[in-house]
């Protein structure tokens, strides 16, 4: 599965160069706040996703495209990577006005840069896994590098807010803990004292598909499929490397 946990997925967050059916990615919409511990500074996991809003659920490649430390694919692209390209080619011919166009569809195909965190709900008593942008990601770990030395002694408040592109996630300690958590709540910030993240929880939460399901999901997404030399039957066709959209 393309996810990169703790020291290697903190290093994509600082380079400033939705969830599928089967996820188990704890619900964080637009006005929530949660009550949550940092457990560990390292309790978070990158991945690209891939998926259309309403049309593909997003999920995460069996088999992902490997890409250097800036994120560009630098092998083994995917058919949705392929897609992609097909479409920016395209774009490098095309007039300024028609190249946006062609840019726009390029970027319903490309995979999108995102981190799950890991948290302890003091709610729920139990470790979960936050869906972010890479945005949305740095905002809330510069909160946890401010309290780096002391975030074990705290509580936090993790909220969103807003909406579309101008949604913003942040998390904030909790100055007063015996006034803003109830007696459920601070028992279990009591007994999660020391405990480690279960980093495990990152492994199960992504949808994973593979070439033939993504090969489908563009099918579904509208895509011809024959234009990145796939037949009808979902097959590649074995052609001379005259695909635009397999040069990367």
């Amino acid at each position: 599965m393309g996810v990169v946990k703790g020291t290697a997925a903190l290093g994509a967050l600082n380079n400033s160069g939705g969830s599928g059916p089967n996820a188990e990615i704890t619900p964080f919409k637009s006005g929530t706040t949660l009550k949550v511990r940092i457990k560990g500074t390292e309790d978070i996991a990158q991945y690209y996703g891939y998926g259309i809003f309403k049309k593909v659920f997003t999920f995460v490649p069996a088999k992902p495209a490997e890409r250097n430390e800036r994120g560009f694919i630098t092998a083994n692209p995917t058919v949705w990577d392929r897609a992609a390209q097909y479409y920016f080619e395209l774009a490098k011919k095309a007039s300024k006005e028609e190249a946006e166009k062609l840019k726009q569809e390029a970027r319903k195909y490309t995979g999108k840069e995102r981190y799950l965190m890991g948290f302890y709900d003091l709610t729920q008593g139990k470790d979960i896994v936050i869906d972010l942008s890479k945005t949305q990601a740095q905002a809330v770990y510069e909160t946890i590098k401010e309290y780096a030395d002391d975030y074990e002694d705290l509580a936090f408040k993790l909220s969103k807010k807003g909406e579309s592109t101008s949604t913003t996630v942040t998390l904030t300690p909790i100055v007063n803990m015996k006034k803003d958590l109830d007696d459920a709540e601070m028992e279990n910030f009591n007994k999660s004292a020391g405990e480690p993240f279960d980093q495990s929880l990152f492994d199960n939460v992504l949808y994973e598909a593979d070439e033939e399901e993504q090969i489908e999901n563009l099918k579904k997404a509208g895509f011809d499929v024959s234009l990145i030399g796939i037949d009808d039957e979902s097959t590649p066709i074995d052609e001379s490397g005259d695909d635009p959209a397999a040069q990367f």
